[in-house]
């Protein structure tokens, strides 16, 4: 496994709001490596770029969540994956917990709590 890189990758099944998230990253000074929309994209990317964060939506379009993708993700990279949902059940809560999240945000995400996660999260692989 290489060095994880300062770089964020968005996975976002819904094109508007992953720029959304890109555009935040900017405004953090982190910059963005990568945009999946998918769990498979997910992990290729990821594998590709080895971004010390990812933010990830937990609902996907296609085979596989963002739970999978996170999994997979945390197995071969190990970036700090910062999982971002509107669901609150508690199953959910619980099966999210598999994939060894850095931070659980909840929809709406505020700039405060996407900042302080996201500092976190780059602390936490860079020191």
């Amino acid at each position: 496994m290489s060095a994880l890189r300062r770089c964020v990758l968005v996975v976002e099944d819904e094109a508007l709001i992953a720029e959304v998230w890109c555009i935040h990253m900017k405004m953090m000074g982190v910059d963005v490596c990568g945009v999946a929309a998918n769990a498979d994209a997910a992990v290729s990317l990821a594998q590709e770029h080895q971004p010390a964060v990812v933010l990830m939506d937990v609902r996907l379009k296609g085979p596989g969540d963002g739970v999978d993708a996170a999994i997979s993700i945390h197995e071969h990279v190990r970036s700090q994956i910062i999982f971002i949902t509107g669901s609150r059940e508690p199953e959910m809560i619980e099966r999210i917990g598999l994939g060894n999240p850095a931070a659980i945000l909840f929809k709406p995400v505020s700039d405060r709590q996407l900042r302080a996660a996201m500092d976190d999260a780059l602390k936490s692989v860079f020191g």
